[in-house]
């Protein structure tokens, strides 16, 4: 990678922080750093949402002495706000991994070679927000990573490179994450070598899907669905995310793994947790899952063991236990 390029960095998670450091090894140190706190204001919400995924860069910042601006913080500060700070850096490129707002033309414009970002699909796929957990969530097989010049839409710009990974069907959101940092760091080094010869290529606009954020209120199961989905649906969620969850009875149960059981589940309940043959098993629409790993607020458990300790199966007679969605 060429050191001589003027950039600057914009991201505010565990992946730009990865990014990052990836990029002060080799000695390519941004002109700036510019984050979002922990908890900030976005369009979809009334009040402040929470990162949960949240990296703070200043450390990285004051250990290098590299000026770092925080956008919409408490005075309320935004993007477009620092467009003559940008200016003064005399920028090649403004790398956006790992952010949360739109990146006005006015500020594109301020770098040589315009912002670029990634985006953790394989464009025009699953744009929007949370692309790696829909990927599960929807069951595909294979998924990757997108480096894209930014324009004025929803990650709508020219392409740049992408590299695919498989998604194992033993793979949960955390070994997704590490794929795609892996690959993004692939494909950024490979575009920073040529950035003299980069090749654009316009997406087809009518094959973008667009996919909404997610929010910790979206992982409530419906155990009204097959084992498959519930199964994705968890690996999708779970940590470093706020896992799906359901409720016995007014306890919240956040559910970090899970397993299906090949037996067929028609004779309870859609939800009911019921004892077989010694194993602790809930019904879906199709056939059992086994959970595993869960947190009831206070303390994780082994699910198992948390039902015998709760007396929690029971078919029919303990199917409101676990109260569905639907």
């Amino acid at each position: 990678m060429d050191n001589s390029l003027s950039f600057a960095f914009f991201g505010a998670t565990n992946y730009s922080k990865e990014l990052l450091e990836f990029f002060i090894e080799r000695n390519l140190i941004p002109k700036a750093i510019f984050s979002i706190p922990k908890e900030f204001y976005i369009s979809y919400s009334k009040t402040r949402v929470k990162n949960t995924n949240y990296a703070n860069l200043k450390i990285i910042a004051d250990r290098y002495k590299i000026p770092y601006y925080e956008v919409n913080s408490i005075d309320g500060k935004k993007i477009k706000d620092y467009e003559f700070i940008l200016k003064d850096f005399n920028l090649d490129l403004i790398l956006v991994l790992g952010w949360y707002y739109m990146i006005p033309k006015h500020i594109r414009d301020t770098a040589k070679y315009g912002a670029w970002g990634i985006h953790a699909s394989l464009l025009p796929k699953f744009a929007g927000g949370a692309p790696l957990n829909w990927a599960i969530i929807k069951g595909e097989k294979s998924t990757g990573v997108t480096l894209f010049r930014m324009e004025n839409g929803v990650d709508n710009g020219d392409i740049i490179y992408q590299k695919s990974f498989d998604i194992l069907y033993t793979d949960n959101i955390k070994d997704i994450y590490e794929k795609a940092t892996l690959c993004s760091k692939e494909i950024l080094e490979l575009a920073l070598k040529n950035i003299n010869n980069i090749q654009f290529t316009p997406q087809d606009m009518a094959k973008i899907e667009i996919y909404p954020q997610r929010k910790p209120e979206d992982g409530k199961i419906d155990w009204n669905k097959n084992a498959i989905e519930i199964y994705n649906f968890i690996r999708a969620q779970t940590i470093p995310y706020p896992c799906a969850f359901s409720y016995i009875d007014e306890i919240c149960i956040k559910i970090i793994n899970s397993n299906i059981v090949n037996l067929d589940s028609s004779d309870y309940m859609n939800g009911s947790i019921v004892n077989i043959d010694g194993e602790i098993l809930v019904a879906t629409n199709d056939k059992f899952l086994e959970l595993g790993e869960i947190n009831d607020g206070k303390q994780k458990y082994q699910f198992k063991d948390y039902a015998r300790a709760n007396n929690l199966w029971g078919g029919y007679s303990r199917a409101k236990n676990l109260k569905m969605v639907a």
